[in-house]
């Protein structure tokens, strides 16, 4: 809203109508918006639907329930059942939705079974194994992906994270590859299966 703006240069002596035309809008919005100006609870509303559109912004796979969460962690006391109004008056809605008791069966899997459901390896560093946990602590969810050698079977890579995005499995990866290249592996014929 740049009716603020208007009133602050309008203080510093620029007058309302050249301020107007410039930023596009009316004098007689102006002036009515100054009668009656938006209240706190308004500010806040707004201030809090920002906050949550940052949040979505930032990840679109959350929905209400997540960005309240987020929003909490960011210092800021708002209960869900205000996240999901905000969300719903602002158009915030998730990239990914749930149905519950479609009763519709699974479907293929969304990637190809690259190992053909051998979960064995002649050699190290041929076949790994990659999954995503969440856990419950005092201080809300955590994520970890951890990769594991077949043939060995010791965890060679892992990431965690309070956010479960495709970064915490790129940053598991990035480690098992690093860890292993330090110790000298070749990993020019491995295969990978989550």
């Amino acid at each position: 809203m740049t009716y603020p703006l208007v009133l602050d240069l309008a203080a510093d002596g620029v007058p309302v109508a050249v301020t107007c035309r410039v930023l596009g809008s009316s004098k007689q919005a102006f002036y009515k918006w100054k009668a009656n100006p938006l209240t706190a609870a308004d500010y806040e509303r707004r201030y809090l639907i920002n906050a949550a559109l940052d949040v979505h912004a930032d990840d679109p796979e959350f929905g209400y329930r997540f960005i309240a969460d987020e929003l909490q962690a960011l210092g800021l006391e708002v209960s869900r059942n205000t996240v999901h109004s905000l969300c719903k008056e602002a158009g915030i809605i998730a990239a990914v939705h749930r149905r519950r008791g479609s009763g519709k069966k699974a479907g293929p899997p969304v990637h190809d079974d690259q190992v053909q459901r051998v979960f064995t390896a002649d050699a190290p560093d041929r076949v790994w194994l990659t999954d995503i946990t969440e856990h419950w602590t005092g201080d809300g969810k955590l994520y970890l992906c951890a990769i594991k050698d077949v043939f060995s079977n010791r965890i060679v890579g892992y990431s965690i994270d309070s956010r479960k995005k495709s970064s915490l499995a790129v940053a598991a990866l990035e480690q098992a590859v690093a860890r292993r290249a330090l110790m000298g592996a070749d990993l020019s014929d491995l295969t990978c299966h989550s």
